[in-house]
């Protein structure tokens, strides 16, 4: 399977005048792109192949006044644009057809230089390396500096360099991973577990155990709203006003920098610990509409379930999803009765059947588990997901990249 590796870059102001050069070409010829196939559709034309655009947004652009700027960026990164809106089209008309997994998409839209995440994608036919000395060498930007927080596992096919809305760059490596390996890797076990997540506790574990919520952003929201306040009070189009928003967006850009790095911890725990896990499928979007919108995004199920898939899929265990109107809080575990739904804030509650004293979270984790299988039994196998995209990022070893993996 494919993965990301995702490393912070710190360019030396030439480099990021450079990056910006880049960032600035891979727009026009995205937007260059989306206006010749919408102008096609107006005209009732057949759109034009990719071979065409690129003849005539590059190759031919280049030999222009208007466009002649193109030429100081690698022909990579404006190959890579075209590819990127080629794909987008794809994702619209999958979309229209029903034969997309996920959300429906709409149509691409043109790039703006506001816009808040600009990125450029180096494959190998750039030319791209990695220095003796651990710097990332890009053509036409430099030799860039790289915080290695882990070694790349091997050589990666391509590198995608990001600026995000907080100012900072990050390189991201996409690698193939060998299932063989990864699953070795990890210990042997025949623990299973369910897992009831929440609010109060963010993770109930069908053992007992409780993890606390961490509430990143109900923890940095005072810091948060003054930093907002500042920014409102910065007339629009001010040096200043820049300035502040960027140190608005650094302050978002950490609570979601922490509330991933505990994702990732309690996932990597949990997968090494259990061969089989079970989880219920939440229905995210609608909680986020009642009252508890702002703790339900908090928290970050949908991420951490999403997590947990990927890692399973990798590393070989089940990850095994419960429907979300199982009726696991009104279940009895010990004798299976039903007792009815309960309001949210009782949470230890008497089986009138059998007389058990249970703790409303633990008992609808052990419910998960209990659910789950017989889920797999019936199906006669275990369950296994589907195909999972390549992440952004995910925990790792440390270590600086040495012999093969710098290659």
């Amino acid at each position: 399977m494919q993965l990301r590796y995702s490393f912070r870059l710190y360019p030396d102001t030439g480099q990021q005048t450079a990056l910006a050069k880049a960032f600035g070409c891979a727009r026009i010829v995205f937007n260059d792109a989306v206006r010749a196939r919408e102008d096609a559709r107006k005209a009732g034309q057949p759109f034009p192949t990719a071979g065409q655009l690129s003849t005539r947004l590059i190759t031919e652009a280049k030999q222009t006044a208007e466009r002649s700027w193109l030429g100081e960026v690698s022909a990579v990164v404006l190959q890579q644009a075209l590819r990127d809106a080629d794909t987008a089209y794809r994702n619209f008309f999958a979309s229209l057809k029903g034969t997309r997994r996920g959300p429906k998409v709409g149509p691409p839209r043109l790039k703006s230089r506001k816009d808040a995440r600009q990125s450029v994608r180096f494959t190998a036919n750039a030319r791209w390396s990695i220095t003796g000395h651990g710097r990332l060498n890009l053509p036409k930007i430099g030799a860039v500096k790289v915080k290695w927080s882990r070694t790349l596992p091997t050589t990666p096919t391509s590198v995608t360099v990001i600026k995000d809305g907080a100012g900072r760059y990050f390189a991201s490596f996409v690698i193939d991973t060998d299932p063989a390996a990864d699953q070795a890797r990890m210990p042997q076990t025949d623990r299973t577990v369910g897992i009831d997540l929440g609010l109060t506790h963010f993770a109930v574990l069908s053992d007992g155990t409780k993890i606390d919520s961490p509430r990143f952003f109900r923890r940095a929201e005072k810091k948060l709203k003054k930093t907002q306040k500042e920014l409102s009070r910065k007339q629009k189009g001010s040096k200043n006003r820049a300035k502040t928003r960027l140190k608005v967006a650094r302050a978002h850009a950490k609570v979601a920098d922490a509330r991933r790095e505990f994702h990732h911890q309690l996932s990597t725990k949990l997968i090494s610990e259990n061969q089989g896990i079970a989880v219920e499928d939440l229905s995210v979007k609608g909680l986020a509409r009642t009252r508890l919108a702002k703790s339900v995004h908090d928290a970050g199920w949908a991420t951490f379930i999403g997590v947990l898939e990927y890692k399973a899929e990798r590393y070989g265990r089940t990850l095994v999803k419960v429907g979300r109107f199982e009726p696991t809080s009104q279940t009895c575990s010990t004798c299976g009765a039903m007792d009815g739904p309960k309001p949210l804030n009782v949470r230890e509650w008497t089986c009138s059947a059998c007389g058990t004293v249970h703790d409303r979270d633990t008992n609808a984790a052990i419910n998960v588990k209990t659910a789950a299988g017989l889920a797999v039994s019936a199906c006669g196998a275990p369950v296994r997901p589907g195909a999972i995209p390549a992440q952004r990022e995910e925990t790792g070893s440390h270590g600086f990249p040495t012999g093969s993996c710098a290659a």
